[in-house]
């Protein structure tokens, strides 16, 4: 009886993951495996037949696709732009409401609420404001900066529309990043900055001695999630852009929706995708390398 109760104790946590590994496996894992199956195929002109087998066909047109190698480097430049100051605004955000203030709960609320609105809503809402003759421009033309009646074409412009969308993206994931960093915070014992104060820190130097040593932790998972949502961003440019002016704020997800569902070429589309996942995996393991390294340095 002994080595069956054991065995039993080791299939118990297994058959009470089993549901959830079955969810997974019909909702990811399964359509992944197909996807990567597709990349290394093509439909002919009767799409209700079988794929035809072309191995590496379509990676060879991937590779001489100019409009590919456009999204990748636009895809990085959202990564660049976005992912640091996503990193570091809402720490800055973190410490100044992690304080026994009046009224701070309403701040942090306030901070949070572009996390909870709806992206479609979101992204109407600041197209409205990007509009030529929108709230933003009659701001500026009021206070001086332009001159009346000669709108800033945020949304228009080749140069800027990409910055105006990682604007509203940045907006959006204030309040997400923060609360995680505010988590953080509040875990750390006040007696760590007395004893720092004590020492003769204080201001921001108290947060570079204290706060920033013991947030690495949280500071890597913001990492590590803004890149990733950086790389697969979509809605926001789905919603105020198209992809336009002139490809300008294409970014790769962008460019596999238009190709699986616009142009209906699954194969290439998934083609891509692996490209994407390969590009998301690279950028999870950097982290966690330099982390590590960090770590070992320290």
């Amino acid at each position: 009886m002994q080595p069956k109760s054991h065995l039993w104790q080791i299939l118990t946590p297994y058959l009470f993951l089993l549901p959830a590994l079955l969810a997974l496996g019909l909702t990811v894992f399964w359509p992944a495996l197909q996807a990567f199956y597709l990349s290394f195929t093509r439909f002919g002109y009767d799409i209700t037949q079988a794929p035809e087998w072309v191995g590496m066909a379509n990676f060879r047109r991937l590779w001489t696709d100019h409009l590919f190698w456009q999204t990748l480097l636009q895809t990085l430049l959202y990564l660049v732009v976005v992912v640091p100051i996503l990193v570091v605004a809402p720490l800055v955000l973190a410490i100044l409401v992690n304080r026994k203030l009046p009224g701070i709960t309403w701040f942090r609320a306030a901070y949070y609420t572009p996390v909870i609105i709806s992206m479609v809503v979101a992204g109407i809402a600041w197209k409205w404001l990007y509009a030529e003759t929108g709230l933003l421009n009659q701001l500026l033309a009021l206070l001086g900066i332009i001159p009346r009646g000669e709108g800033i074409p945020w949304l228009t412009s080749p140069q800027l529309a990409i910055f105006s969308v990682m604007a509203v993206t940045v907006w959006k994931g204030l309040g997400y990043y923060m609360v995680i960093y505010l988590a953080g915070l509040q875990a750390i014992p006040a007696e760590l900055y007395e004893a720092a104060a004590i020492d003769g820190s204080d201001g921001w130097r108290l947060h570079w001695d204290i706060t920033l040593p013991l947030m690495k932790p949280y500071l890597l998972l913001v990492a590590v999630i803004s890149a990733i949502s950086a790389t697969k961003v979509f809605e926001e440019i789905y919603i105020m852009t198209q992809g336009g002016p002139q490809n300008s704020s294409k970014t790769i997800v962008y460019y596999i929706y238009q190709k699986a569902f616009r142009e209906l070429e699954m194969n290439y589309a998934c083609a891509l995708g692996l490209v994407l996942f390969l590009l998301i995996l690279g950028l999870s393991i950097l982290n966690l390398k330099l982390s590590h390294i960090r770590g070992r340095i320290e």
